[in-house]
């Protein structure tokens, strides 16, 4: 289950960078672009975007990339689409690195369809430089008939090696049906567990 919910929101994530290149050059009617660079005391910055809008529906993209030259500094980037019959998506990602080498990231997609399906998903991981480290994932979708499904984990690792996480998973099918999973794992040691159930509350066999 867990699998089919990520190929699930995989798909609906690749469907929403489709539609944020679906107005390109030769539809768009109205297309801007920009870009700036500033290099002060070795303090370096850099940041571009640009839209379009057309026939087709819009778009907006943006970059930036900072660096103070004592070894900190972050980037990001960010776009944003709309196309016919109200589908849309967005995406965000964030990215940081310090001189005391600590260092993260985080991002973070949806999508909408044209039929009230809809998809999200979002990730981020740290570290703090002395061998700590830890991250976090979720995903949900939601599809035209009704069905849900989400996941939710993370992991967390120490400066001796020792690790621990999990996921949860839960979906519901548009006829009732209802399925509840939780991993578990610490150094080396996984569990698991899982439920089925139809719409009436039963447990039935998880297929």
């Amino acid at each position: 289950m867990s699998m089919s919910l990520r190929n699930t929101v995989l798909a609906a994530m690749a469907a929403a960078l489709v539609c944020a290149t679906c107005v390109d050059d030769a539809g768009a009617r109205e297309r801007s672009r920009t870009r700036s660079t500033s290099n002060l005391d070795g303090a370096r910055q850099a940041h571009t975007a640009a839209s379009g809008s057309g026939i087709r529906g819009s778009y907006a993209r943006a970059r930036d990339v900072s660096a103070d030259g004592a070894g900190n500094g972050t980037a990001s980037r960010s776009g944003s689409a709309s196309g016919a019959y109200g589908r849309s998506g967005n995406y965000q990602a964030d990215v940081y690195r310090n001189a005391d080498g600590s260092a993260g990231a985080a991002r973070s997609a949806q999508v909408q369809g044209a039929y009230g399906n809809s998809a999200s998903r979002s990730a981020s991981a740290s570290r703090d430089g002395q061998g700590n480290a830890q991250a976090s994932r979720q995903a949900s979708v939601t599809g035209a008939n009704g069905g849900t499904a989400n996941s939710n984990g993370g992991f967390s690792k120490d400066a001796n090696g020792s690790y621990s996480g999990g996921r949860d998973t839960t979906a519901t099918g548009a006829n009732g049906n209802s399925y509840v999973g939780s991993t578990d794992y610490s150094n080396g040691q996984l569990t698991h567990s899982g439920t089925c159930t139809n719409a009436a509350g039963e447990v039935i066999a998880c297929r």
